[in-house]
C-alpha cells in the first residue's frame, strides 16, 4: 500500500477535540460498526451516520487530547481517509499512524477551509490544497519512518514485513 494523494469532502472541527468524543466509554466492548456509530455523537450527532467513505477532518489544536484509546480505528471503521489539524495529542498521533491512519501537520489549516469544502493532501508533499478556492498551504511531509508505516498498513504490517524479509535471506 503507498499512501496516496487524498481528496475529500471536509467535516470541521475546533480545538481539544478528545478521545473521549471520537470513541465515548460507553461504546467499549461493541462491534466495530456499531461502536463507531458513537464517533462525535455528543458534539454532532450526525456524524457518524452522515460521513462517507474518502472524507478528511480538518480540526484546530490538540486534536485527539485525553486518554490512550485507539480512537482512530472509529474514523477508518467510518471512511475517513486523514485528519489534517493545526496540532495532535501526541499519544493519538502515534497510536493513529501505527494502526495506519494518516495525519498530517499543517498550520492555517483551520481557517482556510470550510465545512464541505473539497480537500486535497499529497502526503509525500506536504501539499494542502483547498480544491473549492484553490488555495495552497504547505504542511511538513512526516518523517520517512511515519511514512513507512503508512505504506505497510501500520507498524504490525510494516513489522511482519521486515520479519518475513529478514527471514527470507
Amino acid at each position: 500500500m503507498t499512501i496516496p494523494v487524498f481528496q475529500g469532502k471536509i467535516w470541521k472541527f475546533g480545538d481539544n477535540i478528545s478521545t473521549d468524543l471520537l470513541m465515548p466509554g460507553f461504546s467499549h466492548g461493541k462491534p466495530p460498526r456499531e461502536r463507531a456509530s458513537f464517533c462525535m455523537h455528543a458534539n454532532r450527532p450526525e456524524f457518524a451516520a452522515k460521513v462517507a467513505p474518502g472524507d478528511v477532518i480538518v480540526a484546530g489544536r490538540n486534536f485527539g487530547c485525553g486518554s490512550s484509546r485507539p480512537a482512530a480505528s472509529n474514523l477508518m471503521t467510518l471512511g475517513i481517509s486523514c485528519v489534517v489539524a493545526e496540532s495532535f495529542a501526541r499519544l493519538f498521533f502515534r497510536n493513529s499512524i501505527n494502526m495506519g491512519f494518516p495525519l498530517l501537520y499543517c498550520p492555517g489549516v483551520q481557517g482556510a477551509f470550510a465545512e464541505g469544502d473539497t480537500l486535497q493532501v499529497d502526503f509525500r508533499t506536504g501539499e494542502v490544497r483547498n480544491a473549492s478556492t484553490g488555495k495552497i498551504l504547505p504542511a511538513e511531509p512526516l518523517p520517512q519512518i511515519a511514512m513507512d508505516i503508512l505504506d505497510a498498513g501500520g507498524v504490525v504490517a510494516l513489522l511482519k514485513k521486515e520479519y518475513s524479509r529478514s527471514n527470507d535471506e
